[in-house]
């Protein structure tokens, strides 16, 4: 697809406000971000018959992490609050040239706001611009690959005692019409924002994608979940830390239980999320939330 000068792209002011925070499905179910604050630089490959998915950074930022991804979502957030109104007819829509103060990215995703958190902020955008993506995600097939940087650009303006005064970031299009998609947005907890852990902000992810609010939630083999996260850490830590995951049970809205699954001469060891709603009341769960 032909990308769009930034000339071409109307502006797009952030909606101030409260609204519901909203995450692509595409970017929950797959490993596309690191899950370690440390600065990673080997590439994250994820490849089955389906899907092909190479992440690289450079040496200078790393790939972005799944903290960095809070700029997103609020973007996604941003773009469907301003689609939905629109549809209501409030407002102009939105666009992928999202012009936004510092404070209200950092206020949507639960951060601070002092000069050590607007650094972050800037460092944030600096390995989400320097990330790239290779996907088939959405592709007509295997042969076709979209490459993008999770933000194309940014900039911002400082106002006369040196402060910023406001940002402007172009959303690449892949992210962007797969946020416009009704059918690809989903809205997650507000207290996502406020886990700490690469693995369990991850898991979280994970489990409202597949597991959503259905009654019966879901299953994952322990193995798999190794491979779909993209971390670094070997099968003996990993399984170590999700075990310790499934013990606090804390993830916002589900329960977690490891357990053993015998399939003929096979046992597998397999994690269960239920949404804690859905035993409370049995059954009254419904469908996962769309939009």
């Amino acid at each position: 697809m032909t990308k769009e000068p930034r000339e071409q792209l109307e502006l797009f002011h952030a909606i101030p406000g409260k609204f519901a925070a909203r995450d692509a499905q595409d970017l929950m179910a797959y490993p596309f971000f690191s899950l370690s604050k440390g600065r990673r630089t080997s590439p994250i490959a994820y490849e089955t018959k389906a899907v092909a998915i190479r992440v690289e950074g450079v040496p200078e930022h790393g790939i972005a992490t799944i903290w960095d991804a809070d700029i997103l979502i609020f973007a996604a957030s941003q773009v469907v609050e301003a689609r939905d109104r629109a549809r209501r007819g409030i407002g102009c829509g939105p666009s992928r040239l999202l012009a936004v103060r510092p404070h209200e990215i950092l206020r949507f995703v639960g951060r601070g706001a002092s000069s050590r958190d607007y650094v972050r902020l800037r460092a944030a955008l600096d390995r989400l611009q320097a990330t790239t993506v290779s996907t088939t995600i959405r592709a007509p097939n295997r042969a076709h690959r979209h490459r993008f940087s999770w933000i194309n650009e940014w900039k911002e303006a400082t106002d006369s005692s040196g402060g910023v005064a406001g940002m402007e970031l172009v959303l690449p299009d892949w992210f962007y019409q797969g946020v416009l998609d009704n059918r690809l947005v989903l809205t997650i907890d507000p207290a996502y924002f406020r886990l700490t852990g690469g693995l369990e902000r991850w898991l979280y992810r994970l489990a409202r994608k597949h597991g959503g609010r259905q009654p019966d939630g879901w299953s994952f083999d322990l193995k798999y979940l190794h491979v779909k996260s993209g971390s670094l850490m070997g099968f003996r830590r990993f399984r170590y830390e999700i075990r310790a995951l499934a013990a606090r049970n804390a993830l916002p809205g589900y329960e977690l239980e490891m357990a053993l699954e015998i399939t003929g001469r096979d046992v597998r060891e397999v994690l269960d999320l239920r949404p804690r709603v859905a035993r409370q009341s049995k059954g009254v769960g419904g469908p996962a939330c769309l939009s």
